[in-house]
């Protein structure tokens, strides 16, 4: 055999990389964006909040019936942020209630989570898998300069218990997660490499003691190409918002960060690439786009970019103030698996930059409202498994990678509604259709389906291979997102 064997009857096949793909011909690889749906968290303004922010995403607490969000928000006063919590009964319309733990403006009326001159509560996770309900919430907090994290675990989310061990060292963004694949925690945290900022890996099996970071994902050259093609894109494009300077200089496009999810036995990156595009002297920073492409990796260090590294989540348009993410967009964290969608939870920002780079620009949109409601809090909706489709706009053809047969059925998810899908079992070494296996005698699937059946022809005496096969697609105006056996 040529390839190892993929396993369809423990994750489902997708297509972000070629693990389940053998050959393909008349096929194009696509990725897809979501679907926004528009602030779901705004500053409080009574509050004198300016923006919101959250490297979290929403944690479902089952003994609550509710879901819980710990973000930040910023004042228009000073620099200061503080830690805030909210909770909602479907995740899109939230509540700030009144924990009464802090004093601020006088009152403990208020939703302040966690508030401490040393530590601040940077990411945090509900874990159903630790036995110690004392240990149910775990966390990163970061030093009062939001560069080293320590881990802290909680039975609610807001009494704190530190070990006493070396922080782990991240210059201002990191990102966690329970990695179920690996069964363990990880984090990935930022250094900086020849190409700017950069992704390293920390793990750990208790989330106590801690691996050294190690250099996983960083920009290239083609980053650097896309990086000028993005930021013109944007200028030339009038229902866009320029950035407030751009030089014409070169500069170097960063990986931001990178939030990571674990998805159907694979690891899902979220790279958020940084394009600068000119110089912002009173802020020591530079003028830009963030925008979120897609990676994905089979181990958590070696990672391949997807779709010829297709943005996910781009800027969006000014709309007449509609949207927030006319600079900067960036996942909270991992996006969250619901019933028969992917939720993802996004941060939009207005601008990039001092204020005093706008002072010469349309003051009917840079003006006091512009900048003191500068950012939101944001969800975007995908199909389950739609990252990535093969799409064949006439006729294209897939085979896999060889399997076992385990299972009763063939699942795929696929939308045929303008053409349909033909499968054939083969032989995984002279690649011939099985006896009543042919794609002549399958019958076609077409319509939108997230778990479609395939069937074949009843008449001919059929029993599940015993020997190594393979699955050949025929695709006739369709998309094929995964395909499983169960």
């Amino acid at each position: 055999m040529s390839r190892d064997h993929i396993h369809p009857h423990r994750h489902k096949q997708l297509f972000l990389d070629d693990g389940a793909i053998e050959a393909m011909s008349g096929l194009q690889r696509v990725l897809h964006q979501p679907e926004r749906c528009g602030p779901i968290m705004l500053p409080d303004r009574s509050r004198g909040e300016k923006h919101v922010q959250s490297s979290s995403v929403p944690q479902w607490n089952p003994e609550k019936s509710l879901w819980e969000w710990w973000y930040k928000g910023f004042t228009t006063f000073t620099d200061d942020s503080f830690c805030l919590y909210a909770t909602s009964t479907d995740g899109v319309h939230w509540e700030r209630p009144n924990l009464g733990l802090y004093e601020w403006n006088g009152s403990t009326a208020n939703n302040l989570a966690y508030e401490s001159p040393e530590r601040n509560l940077a990411h945090i996770v509900r874990d159903e898998s630790d036995p110690d309900p004392q240990r149910r919430y775990k966390a990163f907090f970061s030093d009062a300069d939001h560069m080293n994290r320590s881990p802290g675990v909680s039975p609610d989310g807001f009494q704190w218990t530190f070990a006493d061990v070396p922080p782990i060292p991240s210059q201002d963004t990191s990102q966690l997660l329970c990695d179920d694949l690996g069964q363990r925690y990880l984090a990935t945290v930022k250094h900086r490499t020849e190409w700017g900022r950069s992704a390293w890996l920390v793990t750990s099996p208790d989330f106590v003691h801690w691996t050294d970071p190690v250099l996983i994902l960083h920009t290239d050259e083609i980053d650097q190409q896309n990086r000028q093609r993005r930021v013109q894109a944007v200028v030339d494009d009038p229902t866009y918002l320029s950035p407030p300077v751009v030089d014409g200089r070169e500069y170097l496009a960063q990986l931001y960060m990178l939030p990571l999810m674990t998805y159907e036995g694979l690891y899902v990156g979220f790279p958020l690439l940084f394009n600068p595009s000119g110089g912002d002297p009173e802020q020591t920073n530079h003028t830009g786009l963030n925008q979120v492409e897609i990676a994905v990796s089979r181990d958590a260090r070696h990672w391949e970019r997807v779709a010829d590294r297709a943005v996910f989540v781009g800027v969006e348009p000014w709309e007449g103030g509609v949207n927030f993410g006319n600079a900067q967009v960036a996942l909270c964290g991992p996006p969250i698996v619901r019933e028969q969608e992917i939720w993802i939870y996004y941060l939009a920002y207005r601008f990039r930059g001092h204020r005093n780079l706008f002072a010469d620009l349309d003051p009917n949109i840079y003006n006091d409202a512009f900048f003191e409601e500068s950012s939101a809090m944001c969800l975007a909706k995908l199909r389950l498994d739609g990252f990535v489709s093969l799409y064949a706009s006439t006729e294209g053809e897939l085979l896999t990678a060889p399997f076992m047969w385990e299972g009763e059925a063939l699942y795929v998810n696929a939308d045929a509604g303008d053409g349909e899908v033909l499968v054939e079992v083969v032989d995984a070494e002279s690649r011939t259709p099985l006896s009543g296996w042919s794609a002549r005698e399958c019958r076609p699937l077409r319509g939108d389906h997230l778990g479609g059946v395939i069937t074949w022809e009843e008449g001919t005496a059929r029993e599940y291979p015993a020997r190594p096969v393979r699955l050949r697609f025929h695709l006739r105006g369709a998309r094929l997102y995964a395909f499983w056996l169960q």
